[in-house]
């Protein structure tokens, strides 16, 4: 007989673990994967949208991290910074936000330079290019004469040497539309975007910013990238670079009195560059502080961060954390650094405060590696971390990193092998939640790893993909009784029977817990048990 109250409930989170027929350049096809083959043979499952507009996205974008954790624990739909601020350009709100007016005001009255720093690629996972020329013709239009562009380069959420092209029609077009604006300086996002405290990273991005610290480029973006190439590196690994004035040295350094302006909606990977700008009392390295600096971030990157944010973030009342600690019940929130931000601040609805009875577990990632190098990261010690601590909390969320950090990679063969690592986590962590009598919840945020290779060209592919996630519920009173065919499990992988908005109010259910109306998503418990024979 089925209960009606589980404890542990265990949600764990694939990260980048899409579900796709094709088996060609798919990791997840290619792996051995005993676990997850017995999840699919004797467990309920379905198959979760988790791209475009199911998760608050425009039509046809792909998932994200960011959006992935924190539509799954809203569970409801959160319309997203991209949508937002794209709908904000559309009716010409964009061009009277007052932050980034009072930032034009700031340079105009001092005769400063006005900088705009951001991702410029194909990709929307970070940034979107429709924000950086909006902002662009924003700088023209308001009469801001000096005006730089500094260039974050991809190579992540895009094809990895997309950059040479890319950057090439962006000076092309800011030539036409806003001709007052200059390029200022090039990246990489390795550098630019850090997130897991690799300060000397930053510390490059900064003294580029800042003192002009890197190679003066005499010829065009697109020649010093082509030059990067031919050393073997991509776009995320371009070094520092910046356009020179007659006296060699950088045209568009940041100065005392000038603004930025900083164009990335998401925001863990530009929390550490913009602390090095803002926060008096920053000690990460030794740096130029600047005076009477004007900071403007697109959205709020973090609470506390000194600087005027352009679209704050919408109010979550009700996430799943808040719903379990209002209940008096405990929690555990475990990842690795590269995840640790979306299994708190972005699980929680964009609250960096643990809830009353949550608490965290940072298990720091491998540094100055290649994810492809070790593509079992840190799963094996987060899982050990989780057993450990089991019998404590009544709701434990996981997420392992290692299929969409190794997924980035394009390296499919390493992208096996992070599936590989994940499944004997499941096997190690399945068992222990079944002894304990609780129930082990499986799914994915978004695809990327089975989907390496470009169909029409074959080149490698680092970005996430459109497919769905997987949802599993793994439990002794949820197992079937003989395993499903192999036809069936395909048939049943085919048809999508929810979306990401689902999974909050299914643990809800589980847990012998009240939904709240905020959630609109609906437990997906009644449609999976159909599914045992």
């Amino acid at each position: 007989m089925q209960k009606t109250t589980y404890k542990p409930v265990v949600l764990v989170v694939m990260d980048g673990f899409g579900v796709s027929a094709e088996e060609r350049a798919n990791a997840v096809a290619l792996a051995k994967k005993p676990t997850l083959d017995s999840f699919d043979a004797y467990y309920p499952f379905t198959t979760l949208q988790a791209s475009g507009i199911a998760v608050g996205l425009p039509w046809g974008e792909t998932g994200n991290s960011e959006v992935g954790h924190l539509t799954i624990g809203a569970g409801r739909v959160i319309y997203h910074h991209l949508p937002r601020i794209i709908n904000a350009i559309h009716d010409g709100s964009f061009y009277q936000n007052e932050a980034f007016l009072k930032a034009i005001e700031h340079v105009k009255a001092r005769n400063s330079k006005l900088h705009i720093i951001g991702l410029a690629s194909s990709g929307s996972v970070h940034a979107h290019v429709d924000h950086l020329y909006a902002l662009l013709r924003l700088a023209e239009m308001g009469g801001a004469s000096r005006s730089f562009l500094h260039v974050i380069t991809d190579g992540k959420d895009a094809i990895q040497k997309e950059g040479g092209k890319f950057v090439g029609h962006l000076a092309e077009r800011m030539a036409k539309e806003s001709p007052s604006v200059r390029i200022g300086s090039i990246v990489g996002r390795f550098y630019a975007m850090d997130r897991d405290e690799q300060w000397e990273r930053t510390r490059k991005a900064y003294e580029l910013y800042t003192q002009g610290l890197g190679t003066a480029i005499p010829g065009s973006l697109s020649e010093y990238l082509g030059a990067g190439y031919d050393q073997g590196l991509t776009d995320e690994f371009i070094e520092p670079g910046f356009v020179p004035g007659e006296n060699g040295k950088m045209l568009g350094a940041v100065e005392d009195g000038d603004a930025v302006i900083f164009a990335n909606f998401r925001e863990d990977s530009m929390r550490q560059i913009v602390h090095a700008f803002t926060n008096p009392n920053f000690d990460a390295f030794p740096r130029v502080v600047l005076n009477n600096l004007f900071v403007v971030t697109m959205t709020e990157y973090e609470r506390g961060i000194e600087a005027k944010v352009a679209f704050l973030p919408i109010e979550v009342r009700a996430p799943l954390a808040r719903i379990i600690s209002d209940a008096g019940l405990k929690q555990l929130h475990i990842a690795e650094t590269e995840k640790y931000a979306h299994v708190t601040y972005f699980f929680n609805g964009g609250r960096e405060k643990p809830f009353s009875g949550e608490e965290r577990i940072l298990v720091p990632s491998m540094t100055n590696v290649h994810f492809d190098d070790v593509p079992e990261m840190k799963s094996a010690e987060i899982t050990a971390r989780v057993i450990a601590e089991m019998p404590r909390y009544d709701f434990i969320l996981v997420n392992y990193a290692n299929t969409d950090m190794v997924g980035h990679s394009g390296n499919l063969e390493a992208a096996a092998k992070a599936v590989e690592a994940i499944d004997r986590a499941l096997s190690d962590l399945s068992k222990e939640v079944l002894a304990a009598d609780g129930v082990l919840v499986v799914t994915g945020d978004h695809g990327n790893v089975e989907a390496k290779r470009d169909p029409l060209t074959g080149e490698k592919i680092t970005e996430h993909s459109l497919n769905p996630v997987p949802f599993y519920i793994v439990g002794k009173d949820f197992r079937s009784s003989s395993p499903r065919s192999s036809d069936e499990i395909r048939k049943r992988k085919r048809e999508i029977g929810g979306i990401l908005t689902d999974v909050a109010p299914t643990v809800v259910e589980l847990m012998g817990l009240r939904k709240p109306a905020e959630m609109a998503g609906g437990s997906l418990l009644p449609q999976l048990l159909r599914q045992r024979s």
